[in-house]
């Protein structure tokens, strides 16, 4: 069983003229990070199991990837994972990565939370390597991303957010490329009861994100799902059911398959749980579980 990707293009507020159930956007995240991710993810969007994916342009792998997503760039969201974490930059950052290499998450967040993120020389290297990572989108990827998030979220964080916007509402025509809104109701949240502390501070840093992009004529997704532990042992089919509760036409569902490479298995800790998901999502119960939800994968915005 294939699960269709319908373009959402002239077609009102859900989708194809004549069709009524609401859209769900699929996203793989990560593509770039390792030759398996990359395979795993297309192989996902050539069965018509994903609205899209974000990629990693920093990366060493991103050249040669980008061209593998030709094929499937006309049916398909295909958006930058602007990654600020973990990863050596795209260029020199001397005031956030002196190093050569940004850090961890977590130290990115207590400087963001603490306004250490706001000063002019961090500041202009936070400017300068968002476009260096669209820049390096346009140049592999022959066109302007569908969409920008980011890795770990970070797009979200006070000292970033606004850069993000900016770049993309300068870059792009109005309404052309959308920004992951991580928001959801407090009341979803609690209702799906998956990792609900974790994914109420995604949320909560993620208030005001609609409104600003709005301002600045930048689309955003309804809703966001998708944020659990990625333990080891996790039902994902399970977890999928829930993230797809309520259905909400044009909520976002990010996702992390691969396909298992030792590229992988030396960068992240959460190997065995990308594989799960890249099982479920290629296999004919994720297809049955959109239509027993009554919902159809699509794109934002087609």
């Amino acid at each position: 069983m294939t699960a269709t990707i319908i373009p959402n293009a002239d077609a009102g507020p859900l989708g194809n003229a004549g069709e009524s159930r609401p859209v769900v956007v699929v996203n793989a995240d990560d593509y770039g990070l390792s030759p398996g991710v990359s395979q795993g993810i297309l192989a996902l969007i050539r069965q018509g199991r994903l609205s899209g994916t974000s990629c990693m342009t920093a990366t060493p792998y991103w050249p040669e990837h980008a061209a593998w997503l030709a094929e499937v760039a006309d049916k398909a969201d295909i958006g930058l994972h602007l990654t600020l974490t973990d990863q050596e930059p795209a260029g020199p950052c001397p005031a956030l990565a002196p190093g050569g290499r940004f850090g961890g998450v977590g130290g990115l967040m207590a400087r963001a939370l603490t306004g250490r993120l706001m000063g002019a020389a961090v500041q202009a290297d936070l400017k300068a390597e968002i476009n260096r990572q669209l820049d390096l989108f346009e140049a592999h990827a022959g066109r302007p991303p569908s969409h920008v998030d980011g890795h770990q979220h970070v797009h979200l964080l006070p000292g970033i957010r606004a850069l993000v916007l900016d770049a993309v509402a300068r870059r792009y025509p109005a309404g052309s490329v959308y920004v992951r809104d991580c928001s959801d109701p407090i009341a979803a949240v609690l209702a799906r009861g998956v990792d609900s502390v974790k994914a109420l501070i995604i949320a909560t840093l993620a208030r005001g994100l609609a409104a600003a992009a709005a301002r600045r004529g930048i689309p955003t997704n309804r809703g966001f799902r998708g944020v659990y532990d990625f333990a080891p042992g996790r039902d994902f089919p399970a977890l999928m059911a829930k993230f797809l509760e309520p259905a909400r036409d044009r909520a976002l569902i990010m996702v992390h398959p691969a396909l298992p490479d030792e590229v992988l298995a030396g960068l992240d800790p959460v190997v065995a749980s990308r594989q799960v998901e890249q099982a479920y999502l290629a296999g004919p119960a994720f297809a049955a579980l959109l239509d027993r939800a009554g919902v159809r994968l699509g794109r934002l915005l087609g």
